[in-house]
């Protein structure tokens, strides 16, 4: 799950190493109860209408609604609204069905992350699979010259307004833009019929992220 928050109450002069130590005990204990914080992003500037993401996973939706809830009540909580999250699940790739997210493969966070949702277009689903398949074969292809940009593809049917959510980690910002760039040019483009809001931002630690917050 992806959570976007804009900070609704500026935190002027209040303690913020005491604001960031509850948010990180919160994410500690939740640890415990197998929900991961993969990465807290600072997308300022990058958005106009938001300051922070948060992305988490966890074996259950209720578990990450908890742990949602519970940020909420935090006192940096009571200082954020949200703007937008979605929630996906994983389920085997259309055809490459030994795929995993980088997530789920245990690979480390990458410095940015680039999150965004799209959906198919109508007729996506009623071509035939050989055609679907080599499109995406095409598509999968034109990303070979960037191993460093680690892709994670998730199913999001049913959990919000969007089909998948994608999210592109990578050490460097320009390597997810000259990849986005390049899968413009592939035939499964035709077939994407929405693909936005997209949140873009850097991985901080929490006391971090926090002191940048206005």
């Amino acid at each position: 799950m992806w959570s976007v928050f804009r900070v609704d109450r500026p935190l002027g002069d209040e303690a913020r190493h005491r604001v960031a130590d509850e948010v990180s005990e919160l994410f500690a204990e939740l640890a415990g109860k197998d929900v991961v914080v993969r990465g807290t992003y600072d997308v300022a500037g990058l958005r106009a209408d938001a300051d922070l993401m948060i992305w988490w996973h966890a074996e259950t939706p209720e578990a990450l609604q908890e742990a949602y809830s519970r940020l909420r009540r935090t006192a940096l909580g009571r200082h954020l609204a949200p703007v937008w999250s979605q929630m996906a699940l994983h389920r085997p790739a259309e055809f490459n069905r030994s795929h995993i997210p980088a997530f789920l493969a245990d690979e480390e966070p990458r410095r940015f992350v680039c999150v965004y949702p799209f959906v198919r277009s109508y007729e996506w689903y009623l071509l035939p699979d050989e055609e679907r398949r080599d499109m995406l074969k095409e598509h999968g292809m034109q990303a070979r010259p960037y191993p460093d940009v680690r892709a994670n593809t998730v199913a999001s049917f049913g959990l919000g307004d969007y089909e998948w959510m994608l999210a592109f980690e990578a050490d460097e910002l320009h390597r997810i833009v000259d990849l986005m760039r390049d899968l413009r040019a592939s035939r499964a483009r035709r077939h994407v019929r929405e693909e936005i809001p997209f949140y873009t931002g850097t991985r901080k630690a929490v006391a971090e992220l926090v002191a940048d917050l206005p």
